[in-house]
């Protein structure tokens, strides 16, 4: 996939993401080769499953994490807008707990289903209840083959950025679309690397993390 192309050729397997969660305590590391297998397939998906045509909308309703990224990424690759904000969105991608309490039940479009599992297991495979109509995210994106090629930009070429070169940045999650793209895209697009930390952490929690990670840039 040309998207991540500059970063596979530069380290496909040093750790690109790395997803803390604080409240169960887990750590989780994605490599360039893993993330891009990951948007490969949810591009796949964006146009096969889900019928899109290139300029279309996605909605990310998630959790700050490694779904949400891949998500974004595939968008990206498939040439597909993506937002936070459902309002003329042709899918919606969000938690099932979300859904169950009937926050989206006004939305038109497709609804993709995902677990808030750390790993990524489906909805079903968590023995949770799929409502009818709503698609079970986990495995119906592994159906999809791990190459895209036909994706035109390179990563650097999506988003604008100030990081300098191979910058490993730490932030704490994010409630905006440009909070993410600064937090996650920015620094993988300047060949750099991010570590997102969810559920709460003290400064000096925080600090210890950015230091066994050799963090450049808090933000």
């Amino acid at each position: 996939m040309k998207l991540l192309s500059e970063l596979l050729a530069d380290d496909p397997a040093t750790p690109r993401l790395s997803v803390y969660d604080e409240t169960i305590g887990t750590r989780l590391d994605f490599s360039a080769t893993t993330l891009d297998n990951w948007a490969a397939k949810v591009a796949n998906m964006l146009l096969d499953e889900l019928d899109l045509e290139p300029g279309a909308k996605i909605a990310v309703a998630l959790p700050p994490g490694w779904q949400s990224t891949v998500i974004v990424l595939g968008a990206l690759a498939a040439n597909i807008d993506y937002s936070f904000d459902p309002e003329h969105a042709a899918v919606l991608f969000t938690d099932i707990s979300r859904i169950a309490a009937g926050e989206f039940s006004d939305f038109e479009g497709d609804i993709c289903a995902l677990s808030d599992d750390p790993l990524g297991r489906g909805v079903e495979e968590l023995g949770l209840e799929l409502p009818t109509g709503i698609i079970d995210f986990a495995p119906t994106v592994r159906f999809y083959g791990d190459a895209f090629t036909t994706d035109e930009r390179l990563l650097r070429e999506c988003v604008a950025t100030t990081f300098q070169p191979k910058s490993r940045v730490l932030g704490t999650g994010w409630t905006s679309m440009s909070d993410f793209e600064h937090q996650v895209l920015q620094p993988l697009a300047v060949g750099g690397s991010s570590v997102i930390v969810r559920g709460l952490a003290d400064t000096q929690r925080l600090t210890e993390i950015a230091t066994v990670e050799k963090v450049t840039e808090l933000v």
